[in-house]
Order: C-alpha cells, then structure tokens, then sequence
C-alpha cells in the first residue's frame, strides 16, 4: 500500500492567510510550485500516494486565517495523510537574517527524524544556512494534524541571496523534500 503523503503549500494566492513578501516575490506562490514539483516528483514514485492542499494556483482555502489552516489540517486528517509536510519561506525585518530550518510540534523520534533528514537534504542541494530543527507547538498545522508532521521554511524571502534561491531552485527545494523523505524511510532513490 503506496504512503500517503499530504503536501501543505502555504498561503492562499491573494487575500485572507497570503504570506510573505520579498524583493517582489510572494511567498504563496513559491510554496505552490515547491509543492507542485514535489507532488509531481512524488506521483513518478508508486511507493507514494499524495494530496496537495492547493491543486491549482487559484486554490484558496477558508474565510479567515483560523479557517484556512482548519482546511488544510481537516483533509489531511480525513484523508487520512501518513505524513504532513507544510512548505513555506520565512520573513525577518533584518535582511541579514538567511537559511532553512524546520519546525515540528515537540522534539520526538518520528516527525524530529523526518524534519532533520528534509533539512540536510536541503541544505545539502541549495547551499542554504541550515538553521536547524525547531520545536513550535502553537503552530496550528503541527498541532492539529493526527499523524506526524513537519513545517518546512526554505528560506527568507527577506534576504538577498536566499531570494535568488526560493526563485531559481524551486524544483531542487522539492526534490530535497523528496529524498529527506526517502532517507527517514530509509528507502532506495529510484528517480
């Protein structure tokens, strides 16, 4: 039976929960097509089944920033997911401020093992800072979730170098997802 995988690509297109915005980039629409590349990486695998919560670049999700993240964590549990895996970039006021880093509810052998292979992996094809895996349980989509999961922030889209990036390397942030993923598993690459 293939795992079931679902993708949270943050932020919806305009409007109620967009994100982040940087050097004139936003934020939604890098997690999308990180998202886009991983589900398609993903479906090329038949030992692995996936949901994206934004299907399309037009998809928006909820009435509210409460609503929108209620959303993406009640299809993942109803599917039900095996893994949660929630894709976005990070912002600071200090331009200086760079690299990846991965957050999980608290610090445990499932979801902080998944969370430290996907940033190796990351940090290892982009040339990101690895900033390391941090706990944050008040982020709803870690916390809600009913199977382990992990909230992934690329890079800062506040910060010169990072930008380039989260814009020009997008295929290779998902393909690093994908075999983090696989090294949790401990499973062969086959692509």
């Amino acid at each position: 039976m293939a795992i079931q995988v679902f993708i949270d690509q943050g932020h919806n297109p305009s409007g109620v929960n967009a994100g982040a915005e940087g050097f004139g980039y936003r934020e939604q629409d890098i997690t999308y097509m990180v998202g886009r590349y991983l589900a398609d990486i993903m479906a090329d695998d038949s030992r692995f089944e996936v949901m994206l919560s934004r299907p399309t670049p037009e998809t928006s999700l909820g009435t509210s920033n409460a609503t929108s993240l209620m959303e993406r964590v009640n299809m993942a549990n109803e599917w039900p997911a095996d893994y949660f895996i929630s894709i976005h970039v990070n912002s600071n006021p200090n331009p200086a401020v760079n690299g990846s880093e991965v957050y999980v509810y608290e610090f445990d052998d499932v979801a902080s093992a998944l969370a430290e292979q996907i940033l190796l992996e990351i940090v290892r094809r982009t040339g990101t800072k690895n900033n390391g895996v941090r706990e944050n349980p008040s982020l709803y989509v870690l916390r809600r979730t009913q199977m382990p999961a992990v909230l992934v922030e690329l890079g800062y889209i506040s910060n010169e170098d990072d930008v380039q990036k989260l814009v020009n390397d997008q295929y290779q942030f998902a393909y690093a997802i994908y075999v983090g993923l696989l090294n949790y598993l401990e499973l062969p690459q086959i692509l």
